[in-house]
């Protein structure tokens, strides 16, 4: 009876493990089916370093909450084989300073483009110190990982009007962002007016961009030529991102566009 009574429980414990196991495989299984697919997972990195000032800041600010909304973005959105993406806001500075305005939403028509952007509007523009290009790349690669979505691209959109002058060398985490499966694009902002050190945005911070920042299958730059013209800009690259109409056979990418070339 001692060895029957044994055998017993060494098949018991042998079903409790593998019962056990079971529910860890199927807890997985519904984890990864829960992902809602989308055409593209997009992080929206907007510098908020101290050579944006508070005006320059909020004209930042209103063309993504005017561009996210605009019914060509939102037709385009609808277009695409899955008709919706995910997006998030970021804003960044130093290398130590970013954060989630927007966290991931659905933006699948009129009515969730329009509450993104009504989230946008309510939270309060940031500010910070620095320009570390690098530590907004890093910071949002993650993002992608954490989110319940599951994307035929994952993009992220880094506008600012300044090089990199902390963390890193940005290289270095483009090339790991692309490494990740994860597209860069830029919209760099030429901006001939002083910022409140006194100094002005480099002349050729779009090449800076086409050369050390975008990075990955279809990356591109889109320029704004000031900040009071970054909402056309930035409507433009939207409707690029989302599109991502591939080139013409035979036709060579243009990796450089101005919004007016854009239309």
């Amino acid at each position: 009876m001692d060895g029957f009574g044994e055998g017993l429980r060494r098949l018991a414990g042998r079903s409790v493990r593998r019962f056990g196991l079971a529910a860890a495989l199927s807890t997985i299984g519904l984890a990864a089916a829960a992902q809602t697919p989308v055409d593209v997972e997009l992080v929206l990195a907007v510098d908020i370093s101290g050579s944006v000032d508070l005006e320059e800041g909020r004209l930042q600010r209103q063309g993504y909450i005017d561009a996210i909304a605009h019914p060509q973005v939102v037709d385009a959105i609808t277009s695409g084989p899955m008709g919706r993406i995910a997006v998030c806001y970021v804003e960044w500075s130093g290398d130590a300073q970013q954060y989630v305005v927007v966290p991931w939403r659905v933006i699948d028509g009129p009515a969730t483009a329009e509450a993104f952007s009504d989230l946008l509007a309510e939270a309060p523009v940031g500010s910070g110190r620095y320009t570390s290009i690098s530590g907004a790349i890093d910071f949002s690669v993650p993002l992608f990982e954490s989110n319940a979505f599951e994307g035929l691209r994952r993009v992220i959109d880094v506008s600012g009007d300044g090089v990199n002058n902390r963390g890193r060398l940005v290289t270095m985490a483009r090339d790991a962002a692309v490494a990740a499966g994860v597209t860069i694009n830029g919209l760099p902002i030429i901006n001939d007016r002083p910022n409140p050190f006194g100094t002005y945005t480099p002349k050729d911070l779009d090449a800076y961009y086409e050369r050390e920042v975008i990075g990955g299958p279809g990356a591109f730059v889109m320029v704004a030529e000031s900040f009071q013209t970054f909402g056309s800009a930035i409507l433009a690259k939207l409707l690029r991102e989302i599109a991502a109409t591939p080139p013409e056979p035979g036709s060579r990418p243009t990796r450089r566009q101005t919004a007016e070339s854009a239309r």
